[in-house]
């Protein structure tokens, strides 16, 4: 057999491989998950006077996070979606759209449904501006949002004594599969001297040292699920690398995110902060780590 056959029939066997594993996936989590029970409540909280220097958290559910300060409501990654396209929502939103206070500022960590979410954004869109990625406008420009600021990797803006530095990550930010031209990254923002690093999605990858070393976050919001999917592609960390990460940050605070609300992968849904926690405890950082109630602020 020829070089070229040898590698056609590779070719052939990585695809069979790959058509199964969708399959299964199908099968064996996308099918049973629409009967199954949504878990989870929606609170009716209420949000804390933030004094200067202090910093309110509230976790929506999966990359969703809503930040405060003693002069800012800052959304992250708003999604309040029942249905990503066949993928459908296991665990109420923490609280309903209707309760968050005034939004100042939204910002967009990439394109992906799970993470830019137009009815949502619609819905929370009163004439603020927006950040996100270099090569999203076209995705946002309609919702109401009156002012629209791209970023590249390293960008930094400021808006209201705020700083915001798009930071990079080892992703992808196609909407759809032809889709290259979109960015991805995460979000570092500094205020009175605190820093929160939302990460969006990544997987592990060497830039965590540098973007500790230049923007050195003291608060990380960390993707820990989604990372046995059915592709095979590394673009997610499991919790192992999620403290790997955290350590290349020198980050003081870890609240885990990114799991629990939509299935993406074949690990159990309460898989994710079970390892996180077993691999903290092995490293003496679980005093470092903060797991939000969904819908609960929390004053860091």
């Amino acid at each position: 057999m020829s070089c070229a056959g040898r590698k056609s029939a590779t070719v052939s066997t990585r695809k069979r491989v790959k058509h199964w594993s969708e399959r299964n996936f199908i099968t064996e989590v996308l099918i049973p998950s629409i009967f199954t029970r949504k878990m989870g409540r929606r609170n009716k909280p209420v949000f804390p006077t933030v004094d200067p220097g202090k910093i309110a958290l509230t976790w929506i559910g999966h990359a969703s996070f809503l930040i405060q300060t003693d002069r800012h409501n800052i959304l992250v990654d708003p999604n309040w979606a029942n249905w990503l396209l066949v993928v459908r929502r296991l665990r109420h939103a923490g609280l309903w759209i209707d309760h968050l206070p005034n939004i100042d500022l939204v910002l967009v960590t990439h394109a992906h449904f799970d993470h830019l979410n137009r009815s949502t954004l619609r819905r929370v869109a009163n004439r603020q501006p927006i950040a996100i990625p270099s090569g999203v406008r076209s995705l946002v420009e309609d919702l109401g949002f009156h002012y629209i600021h791209q970023m590249d990797w390293w960008d930094t803006w400021s808006h209201k004594g705020i700083d915001v530095t798009f930071v990079p990550a080892k992703h992808w930010g196609a909407r759809v599969l032809a889709d290259r031209h979109r960015g991805y990254g995460g979000f570092v923002i500094s205020y009175q001297g605190r820093s929160i690093y939302h990460v969006g999605d990544s997987a592990y990858f060497s830039g965590f040292r540098e973007i500790g070393v230049r923007c050195r976050p003291e608060i990380v919001l960390m993707p820990i699920g989604a990372y046995d999917n059915p592709s095979g592609r590394d673009v997610h960390l499991s919790p192992e690398e999620a403290i790997r990460a955290f350590g290349d940050l020198g980050g003081r605070l870890l609240v885990p995110m990114h799991f629990g609300t939509y299935r993406l992968s074949y690990e159990p849904m309460h898989e994710p902060p079970e390892r996180l926690m077993k691999a903290a405890a092995h490293h003496g950082l679980l005093s470092q780590i903060r797991v939000l109630t969904e819908g609960l602020p929390e004053v860091v």
